[in-house]
């Protein structure tokens, strides 16, 4: 305990060791919060559907808080279902005869933005038998005019796209629906007309007991903390995710070969001979593996899981140079005169090289430990990159590979790119800061007089 607290006190001289380890605080906490807020399956849920679980979000718009680096305030997704009761939303329903009812459902809602939206839909949930409810929309707008949308007759499903009906565009001259119905008509270049619009949809149903409700959906240009992909999800969910598996990542492949590369060192210094020289002609052969192709086949024939790459990381970095420098420290160690007392008394072979061996070289194996895990976490990143990243896990190689795939920077989509890459470099800054002053600490031939 005392000797902890003085490698605290040591660390603390160091402002480099106090900001790595903010950023290291920092991902863990927000790692915590992703396994605590998004469960493990309802992550992998999200990130593997595509529309009927993002059907609400625009498609590859930037952040929300974007706007506040833009003269223009850029719209955010507006939303009103006749399902819902937050007064923006009424719907009543009147019956013409015995065999006719009339739904009328209105949405009312504020556009106070300088830009216009993405894309405008209805959708619709119809229930009937036989005949599917004749649907009509119209919308006004702020100024009191009157716009015939168009006409429908409803499936069980159905969905209506305003930049898709071709009579609606010839009637807005061509222009756009998401421009024309929002746009000042006493201004000569498309400027947004702010105010209260209202799209009304009227249903006619023909059978007792049918009924219609509809959404409508208003796409904006902005979305979220972190923005939205090709497939309308919010990236904010493999930017949490992402934490975790990736610190879990590049611990586990730093602890696990650390360990195992430090035990396999000691074990052949202490029985020499045969077992030492086998370790080192295996450890000159591995050296000489390309480690990424190696890596790149397994991810093409055998699994693409990242936990299957994880172990072969392992098994590939185990026999790597770090069992060179392990030896030579270990054969200094192995002439230490309590280590001839240990002999001396009957301590067993393993006891040896377990309780006093490898004991005194984990200061030495600590600074080594966290440099390497930021190591790890570019490797994983690397292959999600070349297409061999988990297809089922959320992580933020997967996201750059997808950006890179979707030509995110030649459309000028950097946030794409830019979110997941700066959550790599700060892992890696993070741990390289804290890891260079563990090695000042515990290394006594950099230590400063």
């Amino acid at each position: 305990m005392n000797a902890l607290k003085r490698n605290l006190r040591e660390m603390a001289k160091f402002p480099s060791a106090i900001a790595g380890g903010f950023i290291i605080l920092l991902l863990v906490l927000l790692a915590i919060y992703a396994i605590v807020t998004i469960p493990y399956n309802e992550a992998i849920r999200l990130w593997r559907g595509g529309e009927e679980i993002w059907g609400d979000n625009p498609r590859i718009v930037p952040p929300a808080w974007t706007n506040l680096f833009s003269r223009e305030k850029q719209p955010s997704t507006i939303v009103c279902d006749s399902r819902d009761e937050s007064g923006l939303t009424a719907k009543t329903v009147t019956e013409i005869s015995e065999e006719m009812w009339d739904v009328v459902m209105t949405f009312d809602f504020d556009y106070d933005f300088d830009a216009f939206p993405q894309d405008l839909i209805v959708f619709m949930n119809a229930t009937f038998a036989e005949k599917g409810p004749f649907v009509s929309l119209s919308w006004i707008t702020p100024d009191g005019r009157e716009i015939r949308l168009g006409e429908v007759t409803a499936k069980p499903s159905e969905t209506y796209r305003f930049a898709q009906d071709d009579r609606l565009l010839r009637r807005l001259d061509g222009v756009e629906p998401q421009i024309a119905l929002f746009a000042d008509p006493d201004k000569e270049t498309p400027t947004v007309l702010k105010g209260t619009y209202r799209l009304q949809v009227a249903a006619v149903t023909f059978e007792e007991g049918s009924d219609i409700d509809a959404k409508f959906v208003a796409y904006g240009t902005v979305h979220g903390l972190a923005g939205t992909d090709h497939r309308r999800r919010d990236l904010t969910i493999a930017l949490l995710w992402g934490t975790p598996i990736a610190l879990s990542f590049g611990l586990l492949a730093a602890l696990g070969t650390s360990i195992i590369t430090m035990s396999i060192a000691a074990i052949g210094v202490w029985f020499g001979g045969v077992v030492d020289e086998l370790i080192q002609r295996i450890t000159q052969v591995n050296i000489l593996l390309p480690t990424l192709p190696i890596l790149i086949m397994v991810g093409t024939f055998q699994s693409r899981s990242i936990w299957v790459i994880l172990g072969w990381i392992v098994l590939l970095s185990i026999f790597g140079g770090g069992i060179i420098g392990f030896r030579a420290v270990f054969m200094q160690i192995k002439e230490a005169s309590y280590i001839e007392a240990a002999r001396s008394y009957g301590a067993s072979s393993w006891r040896i090289i377990f309780l006093y061996l490898v004991p005194r070289i984990i200061p030495v194996l600590i600074p080594n430990l966290v440099t390497g895990i930021p190591t790890y976490v570019f490797l994983e990143a690397s292959l999600a990159l070349l297409g061999l990243g988990d297809p089922v896990l959320p992580t933020w190689g997967k996201l750059i590979d997808d950006a890179r795939a979707n030509g995110a920077l030649y459309n000028g989509q950097y946030y794409w790119v830019l979110e997941p890459a700066v959550l790599l470099m700060l892992a890696g800054l993070g741990f390289a800061m804290v890891g260079f002053a563990l090695d000042r600490v515990f290394n006594p031939r950099l230590r400063e007089v």
